[in-house]
């Protein structure tokens, strides 16, 4: 095998067992809950000096895969903290788990589909088959019991993610990292990063080599090297890292951030006179496209993940309605007055650029809201309303054939009081009027950090209960997880585990 490769695989399920074991009675610490388990009172005792992970001899993942050799060589000493000295690891004869996998290698996982695997603990091993995507090793700071167990498991969507806004507060790599092992632990699969915005563009793009647009050039920025970085540290979870690049709205930091896209970028007016302020990008202007087709370009170089986030939500049309040069041209093009067909214009010309890349576009809903002509294959993202209107939009955009990735319910940078983890545990993302067919079409959930009020300060606290208690809406079977009574000491226990996990990560462990 490349060492540079990655396996379809989920050896999630290896650490799941030691988690089982946490409480003979319950399967307290066990998050999200699997598809089906079964357990003897028949217990094995783990030692640190007799225990390894190896592979089995007919799995397509062998030594030199990087994703599950770094996996062992990072969750032993969590394992088994006390014993881990020098940071090598120890491989010792003993009570083994042997893994085999199917499926062939790649490098990276492009595509949301769904994983299944089967372990077995029984005797003097454990035995893992899997035909998965990706994965990791999860354990704890103690000597574990084993049970006698068997787990059949996989996720309900194949879409999990995590958005994380760097442009409102920026965020230093660590905290990126932080989010990153918390979210593996949790088992969300994508990366949502919402780079820019209207405040910040730390992006420091190689094209246009200025980072002019960030809170401070030198120290608030995000490199080429920084940004693969976040690509490697999430490969190596199992994390697909979805980059977000907002427009026409949210891009009042890009006319600062590159040059180039200073002039494309609409300025606004007061009294027939350009104000010194500007607005959303001006579709008028062929140079906005050129613009966008190399930064799409790089962007599609940078990001080996198939999707582009194009954003399109939000656009503040005052501005576009104070040019004059901007109206000139949707007169010109019979849009008359109706501003949301120059951003279906603007729209429709990205996402035909991001196609053309051999990307497939992910849109906020707005796209959808003003009847755009929609590629394709292109995914719809809900981010608005309480829950009688996006159970509205759910039905809309399924019943046109698009595929749906639904954000509204989980906005968890809200502020509110009390244990609201149970709002979001709650929330039943398939519960709108429509066939199965429709219901096929919601791909998955992504639960939304947009730092407005979050920064490093908080942003992992935000998601330690609140992205938890979406992580198991995800992954685990609607009718076995509806009570929040039931869930509460699996949550406890696990969120106490995983703060043990990432504190022991960044105080003994170095990247």
């Amino acid at each position: 095998m490349d060492p540079g490769s990655l396996t379809k695989i989920n050896p999630w399920k290896l650490l799941l067992l030691l988690l089982v074991s946490f409480d003979i009675q319950t399967v307290r610490g066990l998050w999200p809950l699997p598809q089906s388990i079964s357990r003897t009172p028949e217990r094995f005792s783990l030692q640190p000096d007799a225990f390894y992970f190896t592979y089995g001899q007919l799995s397509a993942a062998q030594y030199g895969c990087s994703v599950l050799d770094e996996a062992f060589k990072r969750y032993f000493p969590l394992i088994f903290p006390d014993y881990f000295h020098k940071r090598k690891l120890m491989k010792l004869e003993g009570r083994r788990f042997l893994i085999t996998f199917s499926y062939s290698s790649i490098k990276y996982v492009t595509h949301y589909f769904y994983v299944s695997d089967n372990l077995s603990v029984s005797g003097s091993r454990a035995t893992l088959n899997a035909e998965s995507v990706w994965g990791a090793l999860r354990g704890n700071n103690q000597i574990y019991y084993v049970n006698k167990t068997d787990i059949q498991d996989f996720p309900r969507f194949p879409f999990r993610g995590i958005l994380l806004d760097t442009s409102r507060h920026y965020l230093p790599l660590q905290s990126i990292f932080k989010t990153l092992d918390g979210m593996a632990y949790s088992k969300f699969n994508v990366f949502h990063w919402h780079i820019v915005d209207d405040p910040s563009f730390p992006y420091q793009s190689r094209t246009f080599q200025t980072c002019l647009g960030a809170y401070h050039p030198m120290t608030h920025v995000y490199t080429q090297d920084d940004v693969q970085k976040v690509i490697s540290y999430a490969r190596l979870r199992g994390i697909r890292v979805l980059p977000e690049f907002d427009s026409p709205g949210h891009t009042a930091s890009w006319g600062k951030g590159t040059v180039n896209l200073s002039l494309s970028v609409d300025p606004c007016y007061r009294g027939g006179s350009p104000s010194g302020t500007f607005g959303p990008v001006n579709p008028s202007l062929s140079s906005t496209y050129d613009f966008m087709s190399k930064m799409l370009k790089e962007v599609s170089q940078v990001f080996p993940d198939s999707y582009i986030h194009l954003g399109g939500d939000e656009v503040n049309f005052s501005c576009w309605y104070s040019n004059p040069d901007v109206r000139a041209f949707m007169e010109k093009m019979g849009f008359g007055s109706d501003f949301t067909k120059l951003e279906a214009f603007y729209m429709e010309m990205i996402m035909n650029i991001t196609t053309a890349l051999n990307r497939t576009a992910i849109v906020w809903q707005d796209v959808f809201d003003y009847h755009e002509k929609i590629p394709q294959g292109t995914v719809l993202h809900i981010w608005k309303g309480v829950p009688f209107s996006y159970q509205k939009e759910l039905a809309q955009i399924t019943k046109a054939g698009k595929k749906v990735i639904l954000a509204a319910p989980w906005y968890i940078n809200h502020i509110s009081y009390g244990q609201d983890w149970r709002n979001y545990y709650t929330v039943q993302p398939l519960n709108f009027t429509g066939t199965e067919e429709q219901k096929k079409l919601v791909i998955g959930v992504s639960a939304e950090q947009v730092v407005i009020i979050g920064q490093l300060t908080n942003c992992c606290l935000l998601l330690r209960p609140r992205g938890c208690a979406a992580a198991e809406r995800l992954w685990s079977d609607e009718k076995q997880t509806t009570s929040v009574a039931k869930a509460y000491p699996r949550l406890n226990a696990f969120r106490c585990m995983l703060l043990r996990c990432i504190l022991y990560i960044y105080v003994h462990v170095s990247l």
